[in-house]
């Protein structure tokens, strides 16, 4: 029995090694079956978690029942942490594309002087995103001045301010 356990488990390993190159093909086959969680990785894991911790439990003493349940347990526990793990990774984060209106407010500084009546340049983090912009300010702004945006001039410029 302690056989078999293993060689669920190394079958649940190279079902992961499948899953890792051949990408979407191990989720494509299980996309009909079930939930989004139900995912490649998950079923590898399960396998896994299931044969060796059922192996390592025949090791330890159990009687082969006993044994099996660890076994689910630890399969139960793997896969349905793998499957939520791989949905958050395959979702993404709350990265937003990044607007001119949501632009006013934000603070950043002066990457290429701003002088008066010109076009200079600030970088601002908007949405999580490094953008620069071409700036106007009522002022000379120096390189490394830092700045508040105060207006937008277009999708690409804005005004600012020194911040203070």
């Amino acid at each position: 029995m302690q056989v078999t356990m293993l060689a669920i488990g190394a079958a649940g390993i190279l079902l992961l090694v499948v899953s890792l190159v051949l990408g979407d093909l191990v989720d494509g086959v299980l996309e009909g079956v079930g939930p989004d969680a139900l995912s490649g990785l998950a079923v590898a894991g399960f396998l896994a978690a299931f044969g060796f911790v059922g192996a390592l439990a025949l090791s330890a003493g159990a009687t082969g029942a006993v044994a099996i349940v660890v076994g689910l347990l630890a399969g139960a526990a793997a896969g349905a942490g793998a499957g939520f793990l791989s949905t958050r990774l395959m979702r993404g984060g709350d990265e937003d594309t990044v607007s001119s209106a949501g632009l006013v407010g934000l603070t950043g500084s002066v990457v290429e002087a701003v002088p008066a009546g010109g076009l200079g340049m600030v970088s601002v983090v908007a949405s999580g995103h490094i953008t620069r912009l071409n700036a106007r300010a009522e002022e000379p702004l120096p390189a490394g001045t830092a700045v508040v945006v105060t207006g937008v001039l277009s999708p690409t410029s804005v005004t600012v301010a020194r911040r203070s």
